[in-house]
């Protein structure tokens, strides 16, 4: 509770206003057994007086800030909310460290936190935006706003700035559509076993992460299913997927199933070599995805004509697949490990030509006027009298 003293008449009841030898006047009050003075002095009394007021009015709306929190720099901010993250993998942390290091820190680091307003925030979103691409803008604003819920959560300051913040539009990607002839064709020249991995891209919509982390335990060759549960971070070791719906298990047609078994038969693995890495390295070990890329992906799209596809391309084939053969969208998301629907038709699927013509024409054929030669009737009792 407020802490007030009764002072004689002329005086204040909340807080102690008192003139200072170079002049000024400074304001101090107590609250909850502490007392607090104001961040700076004031150069008339009236001027520390109506301080203390606001603080009063603060208190008995519940909307006072201990100024001392208040005053912590951004840095030590963004360390505290870096620690709070236990569940967090180590490639989202080593990512969130990289943004505040290179692009949070340099603009808002020794900042007080209680100082940062939304003016603020909206010129660094402005300054990456002159220099970056928008999801990589939404990366960074992403960041700084957990950062600035961690404060006001933690009580550091009354209300987040980071609201009314105009982003960059994000534009769609535009994936390329390949045929099964491109893949067969870019399948062949990726070899057996590297082929048989872009498959799992394209048939069973895995990332490139979950593809590479598939051990021998994860397949079952008699009920042709594939379990995902865990991915390949980037420095080697196996993590839990980003979500829960990443977690699946997925049915395999059976000539993807037939090449997995013909794959393990060549290199010599059974089902007591659970844990040994069906895509693997020259040495059985895990596949490093910087090395992959530049030593056999980027090659062989070269080779194949396919320059710049990127594997995460593949998700998006296999999403279009999926509506495009009639699958029901609950099953599309569940297969590509999607946490919502509208992920799976909005960034992923893509309308196909063919799609788009059958559309057209069942639309044609329902709605056909009657001054054509193939008329559908219509109900009678949608007719309009003459």
């Amino acid at each position: 509770m407020v802490m007030s003293t009764q002072r004689s008449r002329g005086r204040r009841d909340f807080g102690t206003v008192r003139k200072l030898p170079s002049g000024h006047w400074q304001a101090s009050y107590h609250y909850e057994g502490r007392r607090f003075t104001a961040p700076s002095t004031f150069k008339a009394k009236a001027d520390a007086s109506a301080y203390l007021s606001s603080v009063e009015t603060d208190l008995k709306r519940g909307a006072w800030i201990d100024p001392e929190l208040s005053l912590i720099r951004f840095s030590t901010v963004a360390r505290r909310w870096l620690a709070a993250g236990t569940t967090k993998r180590q490639s989202s942390v080593d990512r969130d460290q990289s943004i505040i290091s290179n692009h949070l820190e340099p603009v808002f680091g020794l900042r007080a936190i209680g100082s940062i307003k939304p003016t603020a925030v909206q010129a660094a979103v402005d300054a990456w935006t002159a220099s970056y691409s928008p999801s990589t803008v939404e990366r960074h604003y992403a960041c700084l706003r957990a950062i600035l819920a961690y404060a006001e959560a933690s009580e550091m300051i009354l209300r987040s700035p980071c609201r009314g913040i105009r982003l960059p539009g994000v534009r769609r990607v535009d994936r390329p559509i390949l045929t099964p002839d491109d893949l067969e064709r870019l399948s062949n020249v990726l070899g057996p076993e590297q082929g048989l991995f872009m498959w799992c891209g394209a048939v069973l919509g895995l990332r490139w992460a979950e593809a590479a982390g598939l051990t021998v335990d994860r397949l079952n060759l008699l009920a042709r299913t594939v379990t995902v549960d865990r991915q390949l971070s980037r420095s080697g070791e196996l993590a839990c997927p980003k979500s829960d719906a990443g977690t699946r298990v997925l049915s395999c047609p059976e000539w993807l199933m037939d090449d997995f078994a013909a794959l393990l038969s060549k290199r010599g693995l059974s089902a007591g070599d659970g844990g040994a890495f069906v895509f693997a390295n020259e040495n059985g070990g895990p596949l490093a995805y910087s090395n992959w890329r530049r030593r056999t992906w980027v090659p062989a799209c070269g080779e194949a004509g396919h320059e710049g596809l990127r594997f995460h391309d593949l998700r998006s084939l296999a999403a279009t697949a999926l509506v495009a053969s009639g699958a029901d969208v609950k099953t599309a998301q569940t297969r590509l490990g999607h946490s919502s629907s509208r992920m799976t038709l909005d960034v992923y699927a893509r309308a196909t030509g063919a799609a788009d013509r059958n559309a057209a024409d069942a639309v044609g054929d329902f709605l056909r006027p009657s001054r054509t030669q193939r008329a559908r009737p219509l109900d009678p009792s949608r007719r309009s009298s003459a």
